[in-house]
């Protein structure tokens, strides 16, 4: 693959300068504000959004001066395979970019999920970035796309629906979510271990998950589906920080194209995961 740089060309030049690296021909390098196909791009943006509010001097305003709608229409057209962005801005900005001019895959949810690595074990969150409160039918698109990135990684999925209850005890609304999501999950006959609602403990004790013989999982979660965004990027949050896992992610799957978003003020060991699972994404 070749890689591409979006932005403007000064300040592109002048980071390469200071890093001792040279621009060499191995980079493709385009400037949002020169570029020969931005007109194109423009009026491609502009087909979409123009029952959403926009004119045409907006498209062309948002592809002149935005590098992800700019590189978004590039992969939405073919003149690249995907990207990767974030780092300086904040996630859902990045996001909000993208979807300007890409859209889900038919009868898939996008989502972001949370690859975490801790004490021997490999965790997936889901969802980590989306979704605020989710209802049933949501929650268990969100499953099954979570299993989707689960079996990319060669991990076979056991699917905790997540929830301060754990298996009706104690009642609430909130729960109540979380059971009709595996009762939909039920109905498609999905070919994967899950259950709910449980909470986080039952689903990753060994030891706790025995005092409920009835639960479908055969060994503990390896996928964790939350009732809420918040408390997915809370917990996941939590578990970097004072637990010491390492974090993959969030991971943006459901996308017609391959796009990842860094975290704001990822590593660079970040942005290499997130590009290799974009060029993973363009492959598969």
């Amino acid at each position: 693959g070749r890689p591409i740089l979006i932005g403007r060309g000064a300040p592109i030049r002048e980071a390469f300068n200071l890093a001792g690296i040279g621009l060499t021909d191995v980079i493709e390098m385009h400037d949002t504000s020169l570029d020969e196909r931005r007109q194109e791009y423009a009026e491609f943006l502009y087909g979409r959004l123009q029952r959403k509010g926009y004119l045409l001097r907006d498209c062309q305003r948002l592809v002149n001066n935005d590098r992800n709608v700019f590189a978004a229409c590039m992969v939405a057209m073919g003149h690249a395979d995907g990207m990767v962005t974030g780092v300086t801005r904040n996630w859902y900005t990045a996001y909000e970019d993208v979807r300007k001019v890409l859209d889900a895959r038919p009868r898939r949810r996008v989502i972001g999920v949370s690859v975490a690595l801790i004490r021997g074990r490999v965790v997936l969150v889901a969802d980590v970035s989306v979704h605020d409160m989710p209802d049933g039918n949501q929650l268990a698109d969100i499953t099954e796309e979570a299993v989707r990135v689960a079996r990319r990684l060669a991990i076979e999925p056991r699917v905790a629906l997540l929830a301060y209850s754990t298996f009706g005890h104690p009642r609430g609304e909130r729960s109540d979510r979380v059971r009709e999501a595996v009762g939909i999950l039920d109905k498609r006959q999905v070919d994967f271990e899950y259950d709910g609602d449980m909470a986080a403990d039952v689903a990753l004790n060994r030891e706790a998950l025995k005092q409920y013989p009835f639960c479908r999982l055969s060994d503990t979660a390896n996928v964790l589906v939350m009732p809420a965004f918040h408390s997915a990027s809370i917990s996941t949050k939590m578990l970097k920080e004072l637990g010491g896992a390492t974090l993959i992610g969030p991971v943006l799957v459901g996308l017609t194209h391959s796009v990842q978003i860094c975290p704001l003020n990822a590593k660079d060991s970040d942005v290499v995961n997130m590009a290799a699972l974009a060029a993973y994404d363009v492959n598969c």
